[in-house]
């Protein structure tokens, strides 16, 4: 029989379609082998040599070259396509019956190797935690600016999750406003606070970890679950044990654990269900909210292996046609390769 599950930190809820659900293999059988592609292509605007094409970088990890130039390991460019621009003052006005703004704001691309035919999956470790610790001096950086209400890293993997271009990259967007959404979640963990005396998604862990249904990885400060409340096949949330409401307050010495979960998270979807397209985004406590007791951040996973429809358009509750608990068995058992052993 079908069940409605809610989320315990958001109270959002979610159809488990039991008796349409798919077994976690069905999902492999629906995934194409991934594209042969070159080291370096001409027309990339992300590939060395190609500097020239693209705005000049805020940032890079280099190996003793000038800025601009080949030589890079991880760099940090503006888009060329912004969402939003810095150049302004978030001022609010009316037009009419309704409130608008200039779009201010940050909209940076963090270009994660200079290899055009890797991913995530295929970087190795201590690649992986070259882009965290970007991530890290990214978000500190951007924070400074007090117009930064909110700053939302993410990825966006194959073109069912929206990526325009192939060459590995991810996001930075700085907004100067904080969506109702994110306000949400905020209030129903402060609730939880008030009334508890503790960190809703420290409860979680606790309870996750008890369990151990759902738990896809347990290290020492991090741990990996498929939430009770999936709204999406093997969505998956990377949380750190430790509490923390902002992700700028990572120690420097949780960058490189933090960048291991991730990276072999990332492998065990490639290697598990052969290279799906995914989004994924660092929910991080708004500029007003950190060192907040209540908020806790961490890392959500979204596979695009359905299309969500007009049912979830009209009442924002997603269907879900796989079983949590089978994702994360599923999930446990793969086995990934030794970087040595890869092509």
């Amino acid at each position: 029989m079908p069940e409605l599950r809610q989320d315990f930190a958001t109270k959002e809820w979610v159809i488990i379609a039991t008796e349409r659900a798919k077994r976690p293999e069905d999902f492999v059988k629906e995934r194409s082998e991934p594209d042969r592609l070159p080291e370096r292509d001409d027309k990339c605007p992300f590939c060395p040599g190609n500097e020239r094409m693209t705005p000049e970088e805020t940032y890079a990890l280099r190996n003793g070259s000038g800025p601009n130039e080949p030589g890079w390991l991880v760099r940090v460019v503006p888009n060329k396509f912004p969402a939003l621009v810095p150049d302004s003052r978030p001022y609010r006005s009316r037009s009419g019956l309704y409130l608008r703004m200039k779009g201010v704001g940050f909209h940076e691309v963090v270009i994660e190797t200079p290899r055009h035919d890797k991913c995530p999956a295929t970087l190795t470790e201590d690649e992986m935690t070259g882009v965290v610790s970007v991530y890290k001096q990214r978000y500190s950086e951007l924070n400074r600016n007090p117009t930064n209400e909110l700053i939302l890293i993410f990825r966006n993997q194959g073109k069912q999750a929206g990526t325009s271009l192939i060459h590995p990259h991810s996001q930075i967007v700085a907004t100067p406003i904080v969506p109702p959404a994110v306000r949400r979640t905020l209030y129903e963990a402060e609730r939880f606070y008030d009334a508890m005396g503790r960190c809703v998604h420290c409860e979680i862990v606790n309870y996750e970890l008890r369990v151990q249904e759902r738990v896809v990885m347990d290290e020492p400060d991090f741990v990996v679950l498929v939430p009770y409340a999936a709204q999406v096949p093997f969505e998956l949330t990377i949380i750190p044990k430790f509490h923390q409401a902002s992700f700028g307050e990572i120690p420097d010495d949780k960058i490189g654990p933090f960048a291991r979960v991730l990276w072999t998270t990332l492998r065990k979807l490639y290697y598990g269900l052969k290279n799906p397209d995914y989004n994924f985004a660092i929910i991080t406590a708004p500029h007003y909210s950190q060192g907040e007791p209540h908020a806790h951040w961490h890392l959500r996973i979204r596979p695009r292996l359905t299309t969500p429809a007009g049912f979830e358009m009209g009442t924002q509750i997603f269907i879900n046609t796989s079983l949590p608990e089978e994702n994360a068995h599923f999930l446990r058992q793969v086995s990934i390769p030794e970087p040595s052993s890869e092509q």
